[in-house]
């Protein structure tokens, strides 16, 4: 991963009310801190960082951070948070963690899946994508802007495990028995007869009504003999 140039001053105030009035005139608060940094707030322009999100595909952004009035020196840093705005997604707040080049880091990474499925193409599968995102060790400059997985080969009832993603520069903090994307069987509905469409009670397989004592052709009702034959006797 490249990093990014991003330009901050040293944010003075703290709180609420300070934020509030950065972002009305344009700037966003963060903070900078690691394990051998002093916690430092910051103040970002808003439009450059709105442009950085918009051209990444993660939020964990590799970035060489400039804050004015700290020798100029870009420091090597790593975007670990940004709160949202819930309703217009508007940025609210930066975290940027110091780390050094020479040492590994965990990062989650975005997974991106490129193809069509076989299994989805020709025979009517349903592609599902499990884990969206995965977790890696490496050094800085050597992660990844997503972790591409190619699904073109994949049939039905066939998935790609962690396991089988190759990888060079970097390595899995990810279980590597963890399923990313699977194909299954497409989905059969099965067609439920309606209450109207189904036989009423009592009628035969032809649909017709079975009539309880019914009287033989050319015939009297064999319960109506009996009962004349009593009274005789």
């Amino acid at each position: 991963m490249k990093a990014v140039p991003v330009n901050a001053s040293k944010r003075e105030a703290t709180g609420k009310g300070v934020a509030r009035k950065l972002r009305a005139a344009g700037a966003i608060p963060g903070i900078l801190y690691g394990a051998h940094t002093e916690p430092m707030p910051l103040q970002l322009n808003q439009q450059e960082m709105s442009v950085i999100m918009r051209k990444s595909t993660s939020e964990h952004i590799l970035v060489d951070l400039t804050v004015a009035g700290n020798d100029g020196e870009p420091q090597m840093a790593l975007i670990r948070e940004i709160q949202h705005e819930p309703i217009t997604g508007d940025i609210l707040h930066v975290d940027f963690l110091h780390i050094s080049a020479s040492q590994k880091i965990h990062i989650t990474i975005p997974v991106n899946v490129i193809g069509v499925a076989d299994g989805v193409k020709n025979f009517g599968g349903i592609l599902q994508i499990i884990a969206r995102e995965l977790e890696i060790e490496a050094l800085p400059t050597n992660i990844p802007e997503s972790i591409t997985v190619d699904v073109s080969n994949l049939g039905i009832g066939d998935a790609i495990h962690v396991r089988d993603i190759a990888t060079e520069e970097f390595s899995f903090v990810t279980p590597e028995n963890r399923t990313v994307v699977s194909v299954v069987p497409p989905t059969v509905i099965k067609e439920v007869v309606s209450a109207e469409e189904a036989p009423a009670e009592g009628e035969g397989a032809e649909g017709e009504p079975e009539v309880i004592g019914e009287k033989k052709e050319g015939g009297e009702d064999e319960a109506a003999k009996d009962k004349d034959k009593d009274k005789k006797e």
